[in-house]
């Protein structure tokens, strides 16, 4: 894809575009992101200086005074705005958010110890005030104006929520106290979020970045194209493997798809697939790779903040539904190629495995090392930043992959940049966190969900669901996910669901909205790179991504999948809920492996007999084996008794 349609992929998504950023600016922009980065080094890793430590509110407060300012300098304020001349409003912006932050930041020990949440002296509210519309503000440019009216409604809530009916009902507050709240609160723009995004969250960021400005995508590519690019339906196959790659450490569907996709869709046309299966396939691994360890984006760093457990805990129950998920869509997949009859690519246009491993095995070793000491070091905090410079070493050894000048120059840009857009989203949705606490609407909001269901398990899981999805269809994943942790997860947890499981289940439903029509932000994106329908690509998309409606009711009604429980109910679990996504799939392409082409007839029985195998409980496995295996011997009695010649 040239350089010119890529542009044009993006006006069409809507996709915003960075101002080109040149001269004295650009240093400054550059100053400002090595400024934070250092000072999140200094908290990360425990420095201090003659005895002098961070205070960690005025660290927050930092951090918002150094990346805020660089979200009015690279987002223009409106779409189609001049993306190299800077407007005197936003250096304006830019210049209030920092001296904002900063004097909050410096006056940190009195926020704290003098009670300045509740009773500020008034030039400190006017501070507050700032930096709560230059929050908002930088959220509506990088998160969208519907994100930025969810925000604001959540941020001015305290000033009627007295006079809202029934369980929207909570306690109200003046101008002032919302305004001191929600600028100088623990529990607001300086809560949950941006606490993730200051001890966790920049460090793997920053490794992500670095990742992909050292080549890791071309090797992922490569990699990928090697291992699976000759076999049945190839394209395809790597299609997948190097989108959920590459996705798993970018956090970003949408730029996945745009990146992996104009390289990985024309080659899947070339080989046979249909403009809207190809671009349907990339849109399914891209979203899929999102809720991928390692990394899993913002939302999964989030999630251990708000239920108190390690990262790693997050990245271990993940495993598996991650697993089932991409083990569908291959099936999918290779099923559809056997059935239309779709070769791999030659095997002369794949590269040697041994010379892709050769050139950029140290990516491979990166990941491992980062994963070693997360998992066996417990060492979250310090482990992105050491693998980040590990990384750094290890390029700098070959001339191919080594950073220039010019080239490190651009990665401190795209640092700063990535920064810039998560810390102005998360900062922003502790203002709904905030809301919901100041004003106590959050317990009974819940308590009338449960109401409003019965209690019934099953009604509550499908309102958990709808909610995450509408949801998702407006918001960030992360926003979408922050709501109903707050709002919806207490619910279904006090009816004895498992908590890990509920949160991951709110997860993927928001997740579900990239792929699903009407906005299927995922799908539309590859249909643009395709050629395909829009809408023909959303549906083809929904259809290979089913396991991300279904897989979240097979481990939030059996933990099992997510690693808690007994090791025979951990295994015989996975080998039920693998079987039955097999048949599922299977299904859906009318094609079994082994047994060939499906009769339609069959096709809605074994999905059926799919499901029973991955919802819990020995008595519906049983029927489901059963079912399964007598629709296989109809299948082959009925073919074997179709090609007995008549006789007359």
């Amino acid at each position: 894809m040239t350089k010119n349609n890529m542009v044009e992929v993006e006006e069409k998504l809507n996709v915003k575009k960075h101002r080109v950023l040149t001269g004295p600016v650009r240093w400054i922009f550059m100053a400002f992101t090595i400024i934070a980065v250092l000072a999140a080094i200094f908290v990360n890793f425990y420095l201090s200086v003659g005895g002098w430590t961070f205070p960690a509110t005025g660290y927050l407060f930092f951090l918002l005074a150094f990346f805020i300012p660089l979200v009015f300098i690279v987002y223009p304020h409106r779409k189609g705005a001049a993306t190299k001349k800077i407007p005197w409003f936003d250096y304006l912006l830019a210049a209030l958010s920092l001296i904002s932050a900063l004097f909050l930041c410096y006056h940190a020990n009195d926020i704290l110890y003098k009670g300045w949440e509740v009773m500020a002296p008034l030039h400190a509210r006017i501070m507050a005030l700032i930096i709560l519309i230059t929050v908002i503000e930088s959220a509506r440019r990088t998160g969208g104006l519907v994100f930025c009216c969810v925000v604001l409604v959540f941020a001015l809530y305290p000033l009627f929520a007295n006079h809202m009916p029934l369980f929207l009902q909570g306690k109200s507050f003046g101008f002032w106290r919302t305004v001191a709240y929600h600028g100088m609160g623990p529990e607001s723009i300086i809560g949950i979020p941006l606490t993730v995004v200051g001890n966790l969250l920049i460090g793997f960021m920053i490794f992500a970045v670095v990742l992909m400005h050292t080549g890791a995508g071309k090797f992922f590519l490569d990699f990928a194209l090697a291992l699976l690019g000759p076999l049945r339906g190839g394209a395809a196959k790597v299609s997948i493997v190097s989108s959920a790659l590459m996705g798993s450490i970018s956090g970003s569907v949408i730029s996945n798809v745009l990146g992996t996709g104009s390289v990985t869709i024309p080659a899947m046309k070339k080989t046979g697939f249909s403009p809207r299966f190809a671009g349907a396939v990339e849109a399914c691994a891209s979203t899929g790779a999102v809720v991928m360890p390692p990394v899993m984006g913002a939302t999964a760093f989030v999630m251990a903040q708000v239920l108190q457990v390690p990262y790693v805990t997050i990245i271990i129950a993940a495993l598996v539904p991650s697993f089932l998920y991409f083990f569908c869509l291959f099936i999918q997949v290779d099923a559809y190629a056997a059935r239309n009859g779709i070769i791999g690519t030659p095997r002369a246009e794949c590269p040697k495995f041994g010379a892709v491993m050769k050139e950029g095995w140290f990516y491979l070793a990166a990941i491992a090392l980062l994963m070693f000491i997360v998992v066996v070091l417990w060492r979250e905090g310090q482990a992105a930043w050491i693998t980040t410079l590990v990384l750094l070493g290890m390029t700098m050894i070959k001339k191919a992959t080594r950073l220039t000048w010019a080239k490190f120059l651009d990665l401190i840009e795209a640092i700063g940049k990535f920064m810039a857009e998560i810390t102005s989203i998360l900062a922003a949705c502790g203002l709904i966190i905030g809301s919901m606490g100041i004003t106590g609407i959050a317990h009974s909001f819940s308590g009338e969900i449960v109401s409003f269901a019965g209690g019934n398990m099953y009604l509550l899981l499908l309102l958990g669901a709808f909610a995450s999805f509408i949801l998702g269809m407006g918001m960030t994943i992360t926003a979408c996910y922050i709501f109903l942790a707050i709002v919806l997860a207490p619910a279904l947890i006090n009816i004895g669901l498992n908590p890990l499981a509920v949160h991951l289940f709110v997860m993927y439903w928001g997740m579900a909205s990239f792929i699903t029509p009407p906005v299927a932000l995922g799908s539309f994106a590859a249909a643009s790179l395709s050629g395909a329908s829009p809408m023909a690509t959303g549906v083809q998309s929904m259809r290979l991504g089913i396991a991300t409606y279904i897989v979240p009711f097979f481990f939030v009604l059996n933990p099992a999948i997510i690693l808690h429980g007994s090791l025979w109910a951990i295994i015989s679990t996975i080998a039920t809920c693998t079987v039955g996504l097999w048949i599922i799939a299977s299904s859906l392409e009318g094609y079994m492996i082994g047994i060939g082409k499906l009769p339609l007839w069959s096709r809605p029985f074994l999905f059926v007999s799919g499901l029973m195998l991955g919802y819990p409980g020995w008595k519906t496995d049983l029927a489901g084996f059963v079912i399964f295996l007598a629709l296989l011997l109809l299948v082959v009695l009925a073919r074997r008794f179709s090609q007995v010649p008549r006789t007359s």
